[in-house]
């Protein structure tokens, strides 16, 4: 992956935010981290990326950004079930903006969500992952993507 295929998911994720509170996130530098390291936080929404390119995508966040994001798109229901639902629909939304960029030949599954730190995301072997930091409201998240 190269700087500006990179940059795709980057603009995509400033433009999720502010579409969603009108307020940019602030993106910090990305980088690297092997292919047996995971970044994770209490939910994790996972995008499987198939067709000429292989891997995952996946937005993770706690609890208290998804609420505050949830209060933003004027939901009052701060369950469970839907900070699940919401950090599914950030990652497939980033993922699928990046389609477009990227064209048919980029194949994105549903989202799976995953509750807890997981110990591990598997991606393609021998692949090493972007971690794209995201400062929001005062609250952490990361956009990881491994694509090869």
């Amino acid at each position: 992956m190269d700087e500006a295929q990179l940059q795709v998911f980057i603009d995509g994720t400033i433009h999720y935010f502010t579409q969603a509170s009108d307020e940019p996130a602030d993106v910090g530098t990305p980088y690297l981290i092997g292919e047996e390291q995971t970044v994770a936080d209490e939910y994790t929404g996972i995008i499987g990326i198939s067709g000429k390119r292989r891997g995952t995508v996946y937005f993770t966040a706690g609890p208290g950004l998804l609420k505050v994001l949830l209060m933003s798109l004027g939901e009052t229901d701060l369950s469970h079930e839907f900070l699940c639902d919401l950090v599914g629909e950030v990652a497939n939304t980033i993922s699928g903006n990046a389609r477009r960029s990227f064209g048919s030949d980029f194949m994105i599954s549903v989202p799976l969500v995953v509750k807890g730190q997981p110990e591990r995301i598997h991606s393609p072997n021998n692949l090493r992952s972007f971690v794209v930091p995201i400062n929001w409201r005062s609250h952490q998240a990361a956009l990881v993507i491994t694509i090869e």
